[in-house]
């Protein structure tokens, strides 16, 4: 390649959206500003390994209604084993790539601030299906996520009615639970449980009472970070991920039995998992993530490095690494107040 060009990565949990921000950031730098592409597999992985595809303008076309990545995606860390800034700048150098937009989390932000302080070109797309970023007002995926989620209830709700029954509904939602809130609230939940609300068992069991009571199936929202009052870690039985933190799941589960043994409704946990990130995009995903690629080209085309583009009310901007990490977007108490008026 004689123009030097630029990178685009997808890293971590996959998420519907993320194939529309690669759409956008190829079109407009090339339609616009004449810029080449190429694309890392595999997240972190193939930056370390400088394992690349072309992004050309064939390599896009009607990829933006498909969920997933055409990238592929891990949870590698950039720092660990072969990884490290050096290689990655001998990479880029080797391939004729001068820059990189990373599209990803939490972890792939933080790595990508560490790449960014050691003098490597990047910019920054926020992405996360829990809405969990707090630089940013609402990150691609999440109303995909909520929206899935609210129709599985839907069907719950229709076999809860049925047979008479309490259910109960795992959802994402590690450290906040804004799938658990709007999902629930949509659906209608007779109770939701989210990471930052502790709750007792007794509070839950008396909302499900008061649902029977009225002749309701109660319906019962748990995000997957969610804590009794007695507990003092979130429900993790499946070990720690690459960077370290617990994989969670199970919560659901471990609530059902319980609920049932104190009211003597038949009680059945559903986790919705995986289920939440998969399939195609809602045409709202669609539009905020090819915004969002559109945006980090023009980011990059002003070397605005080390910065992640942003959504503010309903205009894109820009904020600096540090600033989208270590605080998380928490649901507050007053959002939480006016869903629990639905609740029992």
């Amino acid at each position: 390649m004689d123009a030097m060009s630029i990178g685009i990565l997808t890293s971590g949990g996959d998420c519907p959206g993320l194939n529309a921000v690669i759409r956008g950031a190829v079109l407009k730098g090339i339609q616009i500003y004449g810029k080449e592409f190429v694309g890392f597999k595999d997240g972190w992985r193939g930056v370390v390994d400088g394992d690349i595809v072309p992004l050309e303008r064939k390599d896009i076309q009607g990829i933006a209604k498909q969920g997933g990545t055409i990238l592929g995606t891990s949870r590698t860390n950039p720092f660990e084993g072969d990884g490290g800034p050096d290689r990655i700048k001998e990479n880029m150098d080797r391939l004729g790539i001068e820059s990189l937009i990373a599209i990803g989390g939490e972890g792939t932000l933080a790595a990508a601030k560490r790449l960014t302080d050691a003098g490597i070109k990047i910019v920054g797309v926020p992405k996360t299906v829990d809405n969990d970023l707090s630089a940013t007002d609402y990150t691609f995926g999440f109303d995909t996520a909520v929206q899935i989620a609210t129709d599985a209830m839907d069907r719950l709700r229709t076999t809860g009615d049925s047979h008479g029954r309490c259910m109960v509904a795992e959802v994402m939602g590690r450290h906040v639970g804004w799938i658990a809130l709007h999902s629930g609230m949509a659906a209608g939940a007779h109770a939701i449980l989210i990471p930052e609300q502790k709750t007792s068992i007794d509070q839950i069991v008396e909302w499900v009472q008061s649902a029977r009571d009225r002749g309701r199936a109660p319906l019962v929202v748990v995000a997957e970070g969610f804590k009794l009052d007695t507990m003092d870690d979130a429900h993790s039985e499946r070990g720690l991920d690459a960077f370290g933190r617990p994989r969670l799941g199970g919560i659901g589960d471990v609530l059902a039995p319980e609920i049932e043994a104190r009211t003597g409704i038949e009680t059945r946990a559903t986790t919705l998992g995986h289920i939440q990130r998969g399939g195609t995009p809602t045409a709202y995903d669609r539009v905020l993530a090819t915004r969002y690629g559109m945006a980090a080209v023009d980011s990059v085309v002003h070397n605005r490095w080390g910065r992640m583009v942003s959504l503010s009310g309903t205009s894109i901007t820009h904020v600096a690494f540090e600033d989208a990490l270590g605080k998380l977007n928490t649901v507050p108490q007053s959002r939480y107040d006016e869903a629990a008026i639905l609740f029992g």
